[in-house]
Formats: structure tokens, C-alpha cells, sequence
């Protein structure tokens, strides 16, 4: 189509749209772009939307001409320039692996979450040269790409010249880049996100974050290579319009049939049982640690407090105990049916590979960068982290707010950000002496601090016990996995693509409520234990009621309720039952008690206590320290064997509680 007849048809279809160019002109600058809607231009020209995809550039160029013409009364002192955004439906949307050099300056759209940010930077677009020989004064716009447009020749004394750019006679327009990847529901096992980086401009740049979901409207371009004898070209999307899509799983679709199957199977009365048996089939027993899996794919309900803070509706589970027991199996079997997933190994994973964090980067020219982390990547969805305990310490630190208040939060180099990390984390840890002993605290076993052990909702350990039957039933689903036969109770109950719709409806239309039944049982469960607890022995927390409430409604989910229900509540309470006589029932009392979990048994705790109050009373009036032997001597008076003594003082020293000025002397830090 000629340019004179396509600018003809934008002036007709812009006359239109005068209202709408006015109101954006009462924003100037806040507002500069007219967003045209794919489908009233098609029903205005046809033939025009064509040119539009075929030949975007010169369609788009076109119709910021015509806006720009309009001449419209706006209340601003610098350059005014509008711009046309166009809105594309679903039907061009391509996935970036599909992104290929068939879509060379090309108009398509593409969906991605970000990973990758650059700071907002001036870009020349206008650029005014000058001659260093007679002042000869040349404009060209630029193309956009990084590449700086130079002219060579002297349009006046015709001489070859280094020319010289006039910053202060050139136009700049912001530039923002960033790097979106597939999202994950779009993954399958271990597949590798592909990604590709956009370029903003103007009114869309300083408008998004790392961890956004992405719809974007634009144009492939090439960026040449620096060596020109190689012939292999970078890719980028010239942005023309960017949405945030505020869904978790933008790439589930379900139709009419996928939801009256949901619906109809949510009836069964042992759906339960099907999802219990539909994950890892192939791994033998843990029924109830399967169970508290499928709820954890399910997620709790959020609600937002008069205050405006939200509940947690995520759950966090963590698996520690012997190697050998299928703790990774199961993480890969449940990473593998959640719709949206991502799966890392503790053990080469940093704070900033985990969480998020401001870099100088390449990327954006040595400027500081946002790159978000997995619990950024995977929000909405699971997370799941292998080798927990092999982390750096200051990496499991920055997990601390992430696992509560489900954001991160980044404040370095004059950035400022938080970004959402609504996330569930199941995590496998290994103990430190090789097998998990379930005489010690889990925290004495583990490399992971108490303040982040507190926030799993449930923890299990799995021990390799020495169990005839057990291990008959391990070994004969060991052995038929190997045998090429498709035994019936191998294959999971239910498809693995109908599992993953089934949790993005749940997830994406249910938050069920506690209904007044529900809210007693709970109630009374909670206060029972709570009257319990003696002064020194605490059976429950407000923190482990919270867990228990989102456990009933994952519950609730799962049966498609909008109410929770008794049956609900049941199955919560018995899992919690079930994870706390294994981790925090003290043997001497027979009693359940949580500081057991992150500081050991009351006999411990009370002998901690003793020892601490020996040290005070022998650094006390003016002594900064005293001798390790009158220490152990007067911890012997009081019952405590000079092993626990001397253990003691060797785990103040790592706390930093004491110090050993000489050998044979501690102190305590003030």
C-alpha cells in the first residue's frame, strides 16, 4: 500500500479518535500514547492491519505523524510527542522459542516473565553532527539499534572527517531494556526457558519490575555483530506496547470441557487418595507426606486485613533425613505436575540466584541492573530447593522475608524495590553427620537457622529404618520400575495435564472461607493444646494455627468448596499431628513441644540455662573472665557431665556469646 494512502486512512481513523487524544493530552507527560484497539482497525480497514504486521514500521511512524499534527492544546513548556500503541489480540501472540528470523521487522506479540531490568537511559534519536573543519552542521535520525549513525562526508568543504555529535542541539528519547523468559507453566521436567530482551521507550520505560508478567506488542530487529566478519545477528523486540499481566498461570488455558470435567471429578468422594496416588507413583509409602504435597500445590486462601496487610496463603513444607530416601524424587515428581514450577539445587545457588538483586551489568551499558531470582520467577507458583542445608548462610538469610511476607525486597546503589515473591517453597536437607537421629534438635542436625526453620508450615522427617516390611515394599517398586512392564499402581491415578488444569482452576478461582463449624474445631484444637502447655513446655503457636488454617483450606481447594469443612480441618490437624510427633514430641514428658524443632528438648534448654547462668556468676562484679575448669566443676555440682559443659562453651564461641582471651579461659561479650 502506498504511504500517501496509508497516512489518508490514519488521518480518517485518528478524526475519530479526537476525545481520546484529548484526554490523554490533560495527563501530558504522564500520559503520551493513544492506545488503538487491533480489532477497531480492522473493522475500519482491513487492509490497513495488514500493512501493520507486514510493514510496522513505516504503519507506526505514520500514525505518530498524523497525532503529532493535530496540533492539541497541552500544558507543558518542553517538546510535546504523542505516540500510537497498538493493542494485539491473543491470535498473534508468539512464544519466544517461535520467535525466529521469519519474524524479522515484523509486528507480533510475545507473553514472558521478566528476569532482567536496566536502569531508564537517554538515547539519541535525533542526532546533530557537526564538521571539526568549517562548523558544517548535519541531522540524522537514528536507527534503533545501539549503533550510533554518523555521517561521513562533509556535505560542505567535502572532506572525510571525524564528525562531532552536539549533544546539546540533538533530541534524546528514555530507553529501558529488559530480558523476559517463557513462563514457567510453559515448561516441561527440565527444559530450559528460552529468552529474549525488549526494548522500551519513552512513556513504557520505568513502568515494570523483575518477577512481571509481560504481554508485548512489537518489532524484531537485529543487532549487528561487533566483528564484522561474523555474520551470526542479536535479537531484540522494539516494544511498541507493553501490558502486565496480572494472572498466575497465563498459559493455562482451559475450555468449556477442561472446567465441566474439573467439576464433575471434584465430586469423588476419594479424590483425596487420587491426587495422593497421582504423585510420584513410583516412589514407595509416604502417604501422608504426599498428601501434605498435593495441598501445597493447592495453596491456602488470601485475605487483606483491615490494616491492608494480607495473610499468607502460601505453605511451606521441608523434607529432612538419610540420604538415599527419594527426598529429590519427590521434589522432581511434584515439580513436574505443578503448572508453575522452577527447581534448584541449594548446593550452586546464591542469595541473588534465590531471591533478587541490583548488579552492574553489560546488559545495560555498565548501569545497574534488577534480576530477579527463582522465588521472584516462580511467584504464584512452587518452589523447589534441593541441597537446603548446602546453601551459604547469608544466601538462607535472604529467604527470611520471602518465606513470611512473600516479597523481597532490594535497597542498594540508590535502587529501591520490592518485588512479589508469592511463593511456596518445599525444600530437602541433608543432616551434617550423615543420618538424621531423632535423639538430637533438628536444628543441631541441620545447617539451617532456627528463625527459618519456624517458618515451614510442616516439616518431616524421613529415616531409613531398618523395617522388613518396608523394605520389602521398597524393593519390589524399585525392582519393577526396571522390568519394562506398565504395572497399574506405577501409573499415577490421574493425567498428569488434567492435574496441572485442575490446580490452575483451583488456584485461580476458589479462596475458601472458614465456615463457623470449621472455625470451632479449629478453635478448640488450638486451645486445647495451648491449656496443655505448661510454662516451660509450649505445645502450639499463633504460628502454627496459621499453618493449620491454610492447610484446611488447600484442603477446601482441593474439593473445589468455597467453605472449608470439617473434613477439611480433619486432614490439616492430622498432618500437623503426624509432622509434630515426629520432630517435636519430647521423649522424656511424652509431650508435644515446639522449641524442640530450633532449640532442642526441655532438659537441654534447662541445662543451657544453668550453664549460661554459671558464666554470668563467675564474670560477675568486675570480672571480664574466668577459668574453663571452675566453670566445668560448678556445672558438675549442678548435675551437667563435663561433655555438655565443654560442648557449651564450644557453641557460645561460634555464637559469638564468649571469648577465650587465654587457653584455659572464657569470658562473656557484653
Amino acid at each position: 500500500m502506498p504511504d500517501d494512502k496509508i497516512k489518508s486512512l490514519a488521518e480518517k481513523f485518528i478524526s475519530q479518535k479526537k476525545d481520546a487524544i484529548l484526554d490523554v493530552a490533560k495527563d501530558y507527560p504522564k500520559k503520551k500514547s493513544l492506545l488503538v484497539d487491533y480489532s477497531e482497525l480492522v473493522k475500519f480497514n482491513a487492509e490497513l492491519c495488514d500493512e501493520l504486521i507486514d510493514f510496522p514500521d513505516k504503519v507506526i511512524k505514520i500514525f505518530d505523524g498524523v497525532v503529532n499534527a493535530q496540533n492539541i492544546p497541552v500544558n507543558f513548556g518542553g517538546e510535546v510527542r504523542f505516540h500510537v500503541r497498538f493493542a494485539l489480540p491473543k491470535g498473534f501472540t508468539v512464544k519466544i522459542r517461535d520467535v525466529t528470523s521469519e519474524y524479522i521487522d515484523k509486528f507480533f506479540g510475545t507473553d514472558g516473565v521478566i528476569t532482567r531490568v536496566s536502569d531508564v537511559l537517554p538515547k539519541v534519536y535525533i542526532g546533530v553532527f557537526q564538521c571539526p573543519i568549517c562548523g558544517w552542521k548535519k541531522e540524522i535520525e537514528q536507527e534503533k539499534t545501539r549503533k550510533l549513525i554518523v555521517p561521513s562526508v562533509c556535505g560542505d568543504c567535502k572532506k572525510a572527517v571525524r564528525f562531532k555529535l552536539l549533544p546539546e542541539e540533538s533530541k534524546f528519547i528514555d530507553i529501558q531494556r529488559l530480558e523476559i523468559q517463557e513462563p514457567l507453566e510453559l515448561l516441561r521436567g527440565g527444559e530450559e526457558a528460552r529468552k529474549i530482551e525488549i526494548w522500551l521507550t519513552d512513556d513504557l520505560t520505568g513502568k515494570v519490575l523483575p518477577g512481571n508478567i509481560i504481554n508485548v506488542a512489537g518489532v524484531m530487529k537485529l543487532i549487528p555483530p561487533k566483528d564484522i566478519n561474523d555474520a551470526v545477528y542479536r535479537k531484540f523486540i522494539d516494544a511498541n506496547n507493553v501490558n502486565v499481566v496480572d494472572r498466575e498461570f497465563t498459559e493455562v488455558d482451559l475450555s468449556e470441557d477442561d472446567i465441566k470435567k474439573i467439576k464433575e471429578f471434584a465430586k469423588s468422594p476419594d479424590i483425596a487418595r487420587k491426587f495422593i496416588d497421582s504423585i510420584s507413583p513410583t516412589i514407595y509409602g509416604y502417604r501422608e507426606i504426599k498428601e501434605a504435597l498435593a495441598l501445597q500445590l493447592f495453596g491456602g486462601s488470601r485475605f487483606e486485613l483491615p490494616d491492608k496487610t494480607k495473610t499468607r496463603g502460601e505453605t511451606h513444607l521441608l523434607l529432612i533425613g538419610d540420604p538415599g530416601v527419594a527426598k529429590s524424587k519427590l521434589l522432581i515428581g511434584v515439580s513436574n505436575i505443578a503448572p508453575k514450577s522452577i527447581y534448584v539445587s541449594g548446593k550452586g545457588t546464591s542469595a541473588a540466584g534465590l531471591t533478587a538483586t541490583a548488579e552492574k551489568d553489560e546488559f545495560a551499558e555498565g548501569a545497574w541492573v534488577l534480576k530477579a531470582g527463582a522465588l521472584v520467577l516462580a511467584s504464584g507458583g512452587l518452589a523447589c530447593i534441593d541441597e537446603f542445608d548446602k546453601m551459604e548462610s547469608e544466601d538462607r538469610a535472604a529467604m527470611h522475608e520471602a518465606l513470611e511476607q512473600q516479597t523481597i525486597s532490594i535497597a542498594k546503589a540508590g535502587i529501591v524495590a520490592k518485588f512479589k515473591s508469592e511463593t511456596c517453597v518445599l525444600a530437602a536437607a541433608n543432616p551434617k553427620f550423615g543420618r538424621f537421629s531423632s535423639e538430637k534438635a533438628i536444628s543441631d542436625q541441620f545447617d539451617v537457622p532456627p528463625t527459618l526453620l519456624s517458618r515451614f508450615d510442616l516439616i518431616f522427617p524421613i529415616r531409613d529404618v531398618m523395617d522388613a516390611s518396608q523394605d520389602q515394599g521398597v524393593a519390589r517398586y524399585v525392582l519393577m520400575a526396571y522390568t519394562g512392564k506398565k504395572e497399574e499402581h506405577l501409573i499415577p491415578q490421574i493425567d498428569v495435564e488434567f492435574v496441572r488444569k485442575y490446580i490452575a482452576y483451583a488456584r485461580k478461582n476458589l479462596n475458601p472461607v472458614l465456615g463457623e463449624a470449621s472455625q470451632k474445631k479449629i478453635e478448640e484444637f488450638y486451645l486445647k493444646l495451648r491449656q496443655e502447655s505448661s510454662g516451660d513446655v509450649v505445645q502450639i503457636t499463633a504460628r502454627q494455627l496459621e499453618g493449620l488454617i491454610r492447610l484446611s483450606c488447600a484442603s477446601a481447594k482441593m474439593r473445589l468448596k468455597d467453605v472449608v469443612e470439617n473434613e477439611d480441618v480433619n486432614r490439616a490437624i492430622r498432618l500437623t499431628t503426624y509432622s509434630m510427633n515426629l520432630i517435636a514430641r519430647d521423649k522424656t514428658t511424652g509431650k508435644i513441644d515446639v522449641d524442640i524443632i530450633t532449640h532442642g528438648p526441655k532438659e537441654k534448654r534447662d541445662k543451657i540455662r544453668i550453664m549460661s547462668d554459671i558464666l554470668e556468676g563467675l564474670t560477675d562484679n568486675g570480672k571480664k573472665h574466668c577459668m574453663v575448669e571452675d566453670f566445668v566443676k560448678q556445672a558438675n555440682e549442678r548435675g551437667i557431665n563435663e561433655k555438655d559443659a565443654k560442648n557449651f562453651i564450644e557453641n557460645a564461641k561460634k555464637e559469638g556469646r564468649i571469648f577465650e582471651p587465654k587457653n584455659g579461659q572464657i569470658g562473656m561479650i557484653a
